[in-house]
C-alpha cells in the first residue's frame, strides 16, 4: 500500500476544504503549502494588472518564497497536489513547491478548484517541473465534492 500525501495551496479556503475531504477519502497525510508572505484579498484581484497574483502569473519564472520546507514529500509515494486555477494554470507558489522537493519516482495527482476554468498549460508545466515523477492528468472538483465522489475518483486512478 502506498503512502499518500495531499499537499495543497488555498488562497480563499475553497481548495482547503476540498483537500481536507480528499485527505480523508485517500487516508492521506495533509500539508498546506503556504507562501512566506501570505496573499491578502487585494493581491488576488485578477482584474488589477498590478495585483500581486497578476504580476506573478505574468512571469513564468516567478517563484514566491515558501513559508517552510517541512512538507513530508520524502515519506510519500503518491502526492495529490491541490490548488485553485489562476490564469488557466497552477499558481506560481505551486511552482515554488515543485522546485523545492525531489519528486523522483513519485506519482503526482493534480486536483484543482475553479469556477469553470480547466488546467490549460498547467498540466505540461507541472510535468516539466516534476521531471522524474509520473504526473497523472489533473482534475477539477467543486470545493463541496463529497468523500464518496473523491473515493470513486481515487479508485479509478489505479494507484
Amino acid at each position: 500500500m502506498s503512502k499518500k500525501l495531499v499537499a495543497y495551496f488555498s488562497a480563499s479556503g475553497s481548495t482547503a476544504k476540498l483537500a481536507q475531504t480528499l485527505a480523508a477519502a485517500a487516508d492521506a497525510a495533509l500539508y498546506e503549502i503556504k507562501p512566506e508572505v501570505p496573499y491578502e484579498r487585494r493581491d488576488l484581484n485578477w482584474m488589477d494588472k498590478k495585483a500581486r497574483s497578476t504580476v506573478e502569473m505574468q512571469d513564468p519564472g516567478c517563484r514566491p518564497a515558501l513559508a517552510d520546507a517541512a512538507a513530508p514529500v520524502a515519506d510519500a509515494d503518491v502526492v495529490f497536489l491541490g490548488f485553485p486555477i489562476w490564469w488557466y494554470r497552477e499558481p506560481s507558489i505551486i511552482d515554488s513547491f515543485l522546485d523545492a522537493y525531489d519528486f523522483g519516482g513519485k506519482t503526482i495527482v493534480p486536483f484543482f478548484t475553479s469556477g469553470g476554468s480547466q488546467l490549460g498549460e498547467g498540466q505540461a508545466r507541472i510535468e516539466a517541473l516534476a521531471k522524474d515523477a509520473k504526473v497523472l492528468s489533473g482534475k477539477r472538483f467543486s470545493a463541496r465534492a463529497s468523500e464518496k465522489e473523491l473515493r470513486d475518483w481515487i479508485a479509478g486512478l489505479n494507484l
